[in-house]
């Protein structure tokens, strides 16, 4: 059930993520609704509460963990980006906008392998 969770919330997640860059472009008015910029941070709440919990319960933690430590950094690098993405202007926003997607699909591709880079 809690992967099942955690997965929703990934692609929660993403369209969340690009829905407000494309808002952003098209609608920035849309930005300072309450909810568009609530939502953001429950979702991604929620998902890394997930993701905690799957890897006390899969004992993770007891083996080769290094592919957990490579989807935290790549996490940071996500969010980080993110935020440049979404507060910077002009091709700038759009270098964080690629950089937080390959850093997505990154974590998503260490997550299914179980192999990290470090």
């Amino acid at each position: 059930m809690i992967k099942l969770i955690h997965l929703i919330f990934i692609f929660s997640s993403l369209i969340s993520f690009t829905g407000r860059m494309a808002l952003s472009v098209f609608k920035p008015s849309l930005l300072q609704n309450k909810l568009i910029k609530i939502a953001p941070h429950i979702i991604d709440t929620i998902l890394l509460l997930s993701g905690l919990t799957l890897v006390i319960q899969g004992n993770w933690l007891d083996g080769e963990f290094g592919w957990i430590i490579s989807k935290f950094i790549l996490l940071l690098g996500y969010i980080g980006f993110g935020i440049m993405a979404m507060r910077l202007k002009g091709i700038s926003r759009w270098v964080g906008f690629i950089a937080a997607i390959t850093c997505f699909i990154a974590i998503f591709i260490t997550a299914i392998t179980k192999n990290g880079f470090i």
